[in-house]
């Protein structure tokens, strides 16, 4: 294993701990459109906890979906549209609302709202009540996808 690979998943095992901590709360945002424009809470994202979120198992769960641009990555998705080069398509903002709650955009979206509580459905009791990313957490995640402009 690459001194890479084993940061990132020291990293996503920190995370697991802290993302979804007892009681993380909603922050507030305004939806601009197709966007968040603000960080939520006002926070600055890190590049390299946002890579460990996609790529942790439990945390993010990215790449049951999607697949990024790590060939060395093993089981990653096609059900939603490859993270290669979103960082060109979409800008933070948008970024930001995609992983907030896609549902605001498209309701038959089948990506989970990753920030959001109300309205839910079929709710393990272990997350009743709390977002699966916290603030920080949407914000490295919006700062790794907005880095991946190729």
């Amino acid at each position: 294993m690459k001194t890479r690979d084993v940061a990132v998943l020291a990293t996503a095992a920190a995370l697991a701990a802290t993302a979804t901590a007892a009681g993380a709360q909603v922050a507030r945002f305004v939806v601009s459109g197709d966007a968040i424009d603000a960080p939520l809470d006002g926070r600055v994202g890190d590049r390299a906890r946002g890579e460990a979120i996609v790529r942790d198992r439990e945390t993010g769960n990215c790449l049951i979906c999607h697949a990024i641009p790590e060939p060395a990555e093993r089981f990653q998705g096609e059900i939603g549209p490859p993270l290669a080069g979103v960082g060109t398509r979409l800008s933070a903002a948008q970024l930001r609302l995609r992983l907030v709650d896609l549902t605001r955009l498209n309701p038959a979206a089948i990506m989970p709202a990753y920030h959001r509580v109300d309205g839910l459905q079929r709710v393990d009791p272990r997350w009743a009540g709390r977002p699966v990313l916290d603030a920080q957490a949407i914000e490295d995640v919006v700062a790794y996808l907005s880095s991946l402009k190729d």
